[in-house]
This record gives structure tokens, sequence and C-alpha cells, in this order.
């Protein structure tokens, strides 16, 4: 296993414009490629952010997936492995999941993972999300085996869920992928703090790839992609427009991490809470 690898968050402004989207990130890959990057990863919906009747309508098989094809073509062309953000797959029961896939540098699949939490929230700014309407929820997790450690794919709002990551952390994750398309009202509130505490308490690299900008109507995302080191260190940070961040990893950091706070090997058995009464008088 390699100690030391580059890796590149892309931040992009997708659109309801597929091709156009596509075009997009198979530049930054190859501009994140030219600059050094092994690992590359995209954001959240990086081919395509639109309401749901025009994600159904333009969703397509794994098989058929037209940005697949392409991303697989570009990390081979580029020699890099790439997360493939997510994209939204047709599967074989006919609905639609919120699907992130692993690539190698040779442009094979290596791992899928489909988002287990949707985001279905009504937040004090008007907005209102309702992922379930379009995705079917996931229910296996993901560890992918990689030349710098097995990485844990896991999608946007499943950071706010942190069983998911001690899980994950104790099979075996030294790396964790979290592409997103967060809005700007939760983002400001919740973004650093959550990434951070997800590296901090997994002893993990965190990459947070994520959507920035105006996407269509009134959905507009943070940004502030972010490489986070196993000490809970911002290693790189993005503004909130389109850009590629990149930082170069000593792996060993980890293991110094973990060293340090064992935290993963102290788990305890404990009975659930019972609510205690005062006494009546």
């Amino acid at each position: 296993m390699s100690e030391r690898v580059r890796v590149a968050c892309v931040q992009v402004t997708a659109t309801p414009d597929m091709a156009a989207n596509i075009d997009n990130a198979c530049r930054r890959i190859d501009e994140a490629a030219a600059a050094g990057a092994r690992l590359v990863l995209l954001p959240e919906n990086a081919a395509l952010m639109a309401g749901g009747k025009i994600i159904a309508a333009q969703a397509a098989a794994e098989a058929a997936h037209p940005a697949l094809a392409a991303f697989r073509a570009a990390a081979a062309a580029a020699g890099v492995w790439l997360l493939a953000g997510s994209i939204a797959v047709r599967t074989a029961a006919d609905r639609l999941a919120n699907r992130s896939i692993l690539i190698d540098d040779h442009g094979a699949v290596v791992a899928r993972y489909d988002k287990i939490h949707m985001f279905d929230v009504d937040l004090p700014s008007g907005e209102s999300y309702r992922e379930s309407e379009t995705f079917a929820h996931g229910d296996v997790a993901c560890l992918a085996e990689t030349p710098w450690g097995p990485l844990a794919m896991t999608v946007c709002y499943d950071l706010r869920f942190p069983h998911l990551y001690r899980t994950l952390a104790q099979a075996g994750a030294r790396l964790i992928s979290i592409p997103s398309a967060f809005t700007r009202p939760t983002g400001r509130a919740h973004w650093h703090v959550l990434m951070r505490a997800r590296a901090i308490e997994t002893g993990c690299f965190v990459f947070a790839p994520a959507q920035c900008g105006t996407h269509y109507g009134k959905r507009r995302t943070y940004g502030h992609s972010l490489i986070i080191d196993p000490w809970g260190e911002i290693l790189a940070e993005a503004g909130e427009a389109p850009e590629i961040i990149a930082a170069s990893l000593d792996l060993a950091r980890i293991d110094e991490a973990r060293a340090m706070v064992p935290s993963l090997t102290h788990d305890r058995s404990f009975a659930a809470p019972a609510l205690a009464r005062a006494a009546a008088e």
C-alpha cells in the first residue's frame, strides 16, 4: 500500500444540462490529473442538478448511463482513480438510486454505493426537500479497496449519521468520501464541524467534494469542498465558486491519530436508557 498520495476534489455548479455538466467535469478531471492527483473526486449529482421530474426523465441504467461512460473514459485517459460523486441510476426494480461509483485508473468500476439516508426536510428559510420522492433508499454500506487503503463511500446527508462512519471505520476504512450538494443554510451552520467530527471520530482522511452556486430556480449550494486529515485538520478548502482543491496526504497520519486516541477499540455494550423520574413527594 502506498504511503503517500495526492488527492483532488472537484467543485462545480452543475445544472439541468447533463451534456454540459459531463463535459465540464471531464475537463476538471484532466486538470486535476495534470496537477499530480492520483485520486480525483467529483461531488454529488455531478452529472445533473435538476428537479425530480427532469432527473427521472434522464436517469439511465448503469450500463447505459452517458455520465458513467464518460467518467470511465476520463479516468482511463488521465490514469487516475475517480470517485464519480453520484449519478441518478435506474435500477433493475425500475427505481432510481443516488449512486456513488468508484472507478480505477483503467476505467473499470471498482465499487458502487447507493445513498442510504434521504434528505427530506423543511428548512426555516422556506426551502423544502423531499429526496425520497425521487430516489429509493440504499440499504448496504460500502467499503472499497484502493491502492491507498480501504475507502468508505457515503453521500451528503449520510454525514449526519455518525454510527454509519463508526461501523465503516471499524470494518477497516482508512479513507472516507462524502460527495455532497449541501444547502447554503445547513452548510453555513454545520458543514465544517460535522466533516471534522467524522474525521476525528474515525481517524480517517475525509474527502468532501461539493456542489456550489445557483443551479436552477432557487436551488443553491454551499460549496467549501474539504480535504481533512485524521486529526480533524483541514488540509484544503474551496470557496463558494467552482474550483479544484488538492492535498498531498501522508497516510501514516491515520495510524498516528488512532494511536493517540484509540477510541475505535474502546466500544462498550450498554443497555438502552430508561427515563429517570423524580420520586413523588
